[in-house]
């Protein structure tokens, strides 16, 4: 073999190598962008979702009229006492969170950013009023929106909406599948939560005594012109899916608040038992 021959050869491998090592390059860099905006996007993405579901809302075949008074559960507050808090009533920040039992989007929030609110909550930081909307029941059919909300206004009943609240969201079925609208799949997942699945609770959940209130809910969902859900008001002004330039994160929601409360003390006055 000539030299040259032998010198085109070497050339060529080495020009290989090269090129194997900067497609593993672009390959590793791929791998992290697409990494990177999963975790960015998330919460965008659930927004999205959230957008969709609203705005093809309305009264469905999921979504009938109840009838009979509005019963609000214990420890309800607010106009119409629709909104279920949690944390200590004086605290010097309100974080408003409107949400659908079967709405992915509200999972995703809520299990991201659980931890931060209830840490920020129980510091005495922020205060939060639960709102409950029902429109995946007329997006999709069914009623599990309305079954769960209202074993959720039962568990507010026994004292015990958040923790409840925390574990439908933590076991969310798929959107297209309706069951949460089983009594028997919500009485179950009650037992999830110590103390609340009794004989009150389950009538409660059995005889839908908060429905008409449920629907009471729905409707200032709509009236209110919200665009979809989660809506997450801090304060009163939109944080979902962002603040401004600034995308909703748990380390951007303690900033938040901690510039909303400058100079303010946290809030010490206990909340009501059924309120927390």
């Amino acid at each position: 073999m000539s030299e040259k021959n032998h010198d085109g050869r070497r050339a060529a491998r080495e020009r290989l190598l090269q090129d194997r090592e900067l497609q593993k390059a672009r390959d590793k860099r791929r791998r992290l962008l697409i990494v990177s905006a999963a975790v960015v996007g998330v919460l965008g993405l659930a927004a999205v979702v959230g957008v969709i579901a609203a705005n093809s809302g309305g009264k469905g075949k999921g979504d009938s009229a109840s009838t009979g008074p509005v019963a609000a559960p214990s420890g309800a507050e607010g106009e119409d006492a629709l909104a279920l808090p949690a944390g200590a009533s004086d605290a010097p920040s309100t974080l408003t969170v409107w949400e659908d039992f079967r709405c992915p989007a509200c999972a995703q929030f809520e299990n991201v950013m659980r931890n931060t609110i209830h840490e920020l909550t129980d510091s005495g930081q922020l205060r939060v009023e639960y709102r409950l909307a029902t429109i995946i029941d007329g997006n999709l059919g069914g009623n599990g929106s309305r079954r769960a909300a209202n074993a959720a206004a039962c568990a507010q009943d026994a004292g015990k909406f958040v923790p409840y609240h925390d574990v439908l969201y933590q076991n969310q079925p798929p959107e297209t599948d309706d069951a949460f609208a089983q009594n028997g799949r919500l009485i179950e997942l009650a037992g999830k939560v110590q103390g609340l699945d009794t004989p009150a609770f389950r009538d409660c959940v059995e005889s839908g005594a908060h429905d008409s209130w449920v629907e009471k809910s729905g409707e200032a969902f709509h009236k209110g012109d919200f665009s979809g859900t989660p809506t997450v008001l801090l304060n009163g002004q939109s944080i979902f899916p962002q603040r401004g330039n600034e995308q909703i994160s748990p380390e951007n929601l303690k900033k938040w608040v901690t510039e909303a409360n400058k100079g303010k003390k946290p809030g010490t006055a206990q909340p009501s038992p059924s309120g927390s």
